[in-house]
């Protein structure tokens, strides 16, 4: 009895199993479309793309011109930019550079050495104003000098001959006096350029002129 009832659970067993295969097998066949069939259940994902690439509008590069050049973004540039600058010598630019330089602005005022140069040239000024008011007075002092001895020798002549002195009395009178009277100018000659040369020293010393330019 126990073997007829296990070969029957052994049986039922068997059975559903192979049921099982047969229904797993139907399966996948009801779910593909037989051969040569077109498929009812709507396009396929490849034709569905293919058709959305055809409807889409093809993609144009931009072009950036000066209407529509951004002011703000910066553009990027793919790849080196190539240099087309030649190079630049360095004397040449640094002779540019200088020629560019301002020139160095000059002292308002003179300076030290020119205040100097001026200084030494108006002492000059004075230094030759002083040297011909001496050459005047020399000048001046010869020529006194030359009357004086031409009287002595005159007077020493008549005085030497009383008779002549005597026989010629008016005349020697006359004579006398002008000779007095061209020594009297010609010592006034000399002494108003001794007191000029005075003056003009003194004037010179007051304006800072060294004795050395005076001749004193």
């Amino acid at each position: 009895m126990k073997r007829i009832a296990y070969d029957g659970i052994g049986l039922l067993l068997a059975v559903g199993l192979l049921t099982l295969i047969a229904a797993a097998q139907s399966q996948p066949q009801q779910n593909q479309p037989q051969s040569g069939t077109a498929t009812t259940s709507g396009p396929s994902l490849g034709d569905y793309a293919r058709q959305i690439r055809k409807s889409a509008p093809a993609a144009t590069p931009k072009v950036f011109d000066n209407d529509n050049l951004p002011s703000n973004d910066k553009l990027s540039i793919v790849g080196a930019a190539p240099t087309t600058e030649a190079p630049v010598d360095a004397k040449a630019q640094s002779d540019a550079n200088a020629e560019n330089k301002p020139a160095a602005a000059k002292p308002a005022g003179p300076t030290p050495e020119e205040n100097q140069a001026a200084k030494e040239a108006l002492w000059k000024q004075w230094g030759d104003k002083v040297k011909s008011q001496q050459d005047q007075i020399d000048l001046v002092t010869r020529e006194l000098n030359v009357l004086q001895r031409e009287y002595q020798i005159r007077a020493a002549a008549m005085y030497s001959d009383a008779g002549n002195r005597l026989r010629n009395e008016a005349d020697w009178d006359k004579q006398d006096a002008q000779y007095k009277q061209q020594i009297a100018d010609k010592q006034k000659a000399v002494d108003d350029a001794k007191q000029k040369l005075e003056d003009m020293q003194e004037e010179a010393r007051k304006a800072g002129v060294p004795s050395s330019y005076l001749g004193s």
